[in-house]
């Protein structure tokens, strides 16, 4: 549905509000909305008097409807530079079609995604199928579309609901079960570095840099290292994707703005 952020382990238990009906659904059920347009209108623009940014929890299309329905009234109100510039976030966007990623690019919404999603749950005989079918699976979590259009991403784990595994998440990204959905490694890399902070509006951290903050972390890359990044997909196309026997790199140490936080063997 649209809705804050709550316990996901019955994140897809037919809740999410979709705009056909779940697969394996005996009462035919859409799911649930949990705001009106209006409701989502009345946030923004309470928002852009207090001068903060906005967060949707949506999953399903129609949720995603019923927030762009409220920006389109909000920005009527206030303006569509206004509502770009507050660079309000909806968080996992999962069910989209090209309709909805305008809307994104219009009123400049940040997409907060997860990519192990579609490494667990996507594709053939997986979750989103059953619940969905396989057109709307594969359809699913359009992170490739979406960011050859522009939409401004910032990725993560939900975590608990899948681990803390950022080059996982970058890999899972890459591939995509839909190849019509991958991006390349460089550009999920960024979503998950600097795209995390821009959504915040800290354009300057997220970046090795000099004179900027030393937050780094140091990490030993067993599949090696090829233009600057880890090796994160296997050299054979046909074992690229979710079970890519490839070795991902393992951190050995993490500093915050100088300070050592993490050191591997340390106590």
């Amino acid at each position: 549905g649209c809705r804050p952020c709550a316990a996901q382990s019955s994140r897809w238990s037919r809740t999410a509000h979709v705009s056909a009906a779940y697969l394996d659904s005996t009462a035919g059920s859409c799911g649930h909305g949990y705001l009106s347009a209006e409701q989502v209108r009345d946030h923004l623009l309470d928002c852009a008097a207090h001068g903060l940014q906005g967060g949707f929890h949506a999953i399903g299309d129609a949720a995603i409807d019923t927030v762009l329905a409220g920006f389109a009234a909000a920005a009527e109100k206030v303006g569509t530079d206004r509502l770009r510039a507050a660079r309000h976030r909806v968080e996992h966007a999962e069910i989209m079609n090209k309709r909805l990623i305008a809307g994104f690019v219009e009123y400049g919404i940040v997409a907060s995604m997860q990519p192990a999603f579609d490494r667990l749950w996507g594709g053939a005989g997986r979750m989103y199928e059953s619940r969905l079918g396989l057109s709307r699976s594969l359809e699913s979590n359009p992170m490739g579309a979406m960011h050859s259009v522009g939409v401004a991403l910032a990725f993560g784990s939900d975590s608990p609901v899948t681990p803390l595994d950022p080059w996982g998440s970058v890999r899972a990204a890459a591939a995509h079960h839909n190849p019509a959905q991958r991006m390349s490694a460089r550009a999920a890399f960024a979503a998950h570095t600097r795209g995390g902070w821009r959504a915040v509006h800290l354009d300057n951290e997220g970046v090795l840099a000099l004179g900027a903050p030393a937050t780094f972390a140091v990490w030993s890359t067993p599949a090696g290292v090829d233009r600057g990044l880890p090796v994160l997909l296997a050299e054979d196309p046909e074992l690229r994707g979710a079970d890519d026997p490839t070795p991902l790199p393992v951190c050995r140490a993490t500093v915050l703005r100088g300070d050592v936080i993490y050191q591997e063997g340390s106590s």
